[in-house]
């Protein structure tokens, strides 16, 4: 979890924060910034919301385009899948086999990987509309979270490269050299794990209930709890339960173009990106 520092120049050029959308809030205790009451957000999930991947497929997907020989994980990543749908593994154990394809990488070596990713696949993938409802609320000065499961080693990179004011993952550590299976530490940021974090952080009151004037961006029912938090919420391509849902509460929903029809092609996506088969995007969703 972090402030994002000043991002470096990208392919795609995004305006970055400024000083004055800082708000008025000051240091607290252990360094965490504490916002005033009054202070307005824009909350942004990552994978399937500012893009129609998930990115850690798709950074799989580019890693093992250069790196073949990294798909010798699939020979125990893919025996376990039937584990996981019965339950007998969680989550946070098949997160940590499936980043077992970065076995032995050194760090800088990662560090590259992940700095030429986000300036190549990465930017072709992102949906236009949603990043333009990120500048939007830049420009309307709220503060500009980035809140996803997402394993923070990329996601840091991404809130700098987008102008994020704060960004919010799973702590993946990433030592010297990469272990067989990376250490988690911490919750999966993942469901109310999200708003948890935000609040520890000190990034929205404690006791919020409703954040005014304040905006959540999402495309999975598994961020109820962030898209119930504030007044105005976005649904991206949702599936039938989280529409539904909105329906009901009178959301707004969005439905960008997408290199795929249909949820089924989605996840053939996925697998394809998995096991290092999808080929390099040109700009997907221009």
């Amino acid at each position: 979890m972090g402030t994002v520092p000043a991002k470096s120049a990208g392919a795609m050029s995004y305006s970055q924060p400024t000083s004055s959308m800082m708000g008025s809030g000051g240091e607290g205790r252990d360094g965490l910034f504490f916002r005033p009451m009054d202070e307005r957000y824009a909350l942004f999930d990552l994978d399937q919301t500012l893009l129609p991947h998930d990115t850690q497929a798709l950074f799989c997907n580019y890693v093992l385009r250069r790196e073949g020989w990294r798909r010798v994980y699939l020979l125990w990543f893919l025996p376990c899948l039937p584990l996981a749908a019965g339950r007998l593994l969680s989550l946070r154990t098949m997160k940590r086999l499936f980043f077992s394809y970065l076995v032995g990488m050194r760090r800088e070596t990662l560090e590259a990987h992940v700095a030429a990713f986000l300036e190549s696949d990465f930017d072709a993938a992102l949906y236009p509309a949603v990043v333009a409802e990120l500048e939007r609320n830049r420009a309307e000065g709220r503060v500009l979270i980035l809140n996803s499961a997402s394993p923070e080693f990329y996601l840091k990179g991404i809130a700098a490269k987008l102008g994020f004011d704060h960004y919010l993952g799973t702590d993946l550590e990433v030592p010297g050299v990469m272990p067989f299976l990376p250490v988690i530490t911490g919750p999966n940021n993942k469901h109310g794990a999200k708003v948890v974090a935000m609040i520890n952080r000190g990034l929205i009151p404690e006791d919020a209930i409703m954040l005014a004037d304040s905006w959540a961006y999402s495309d999975s029912s598994a961020d109820l709890p962030l898209l119930e938090l504030v007044e105005n919420a976005v649904m991206i391509h949702p599936g039938t339960n989280l529409a539904t849902i909105g329906a009901g509460h009178g959301w707004r929903t969005m439905t960008p173009a997408r290199p795929y029809a249909g949820k089924w092609a989605g996840r053939l996506a996925a697998c394809s990106q998995a096991c290092g088969l999808y080929p390099a995007p040109d700009r997907e969703n221009a």
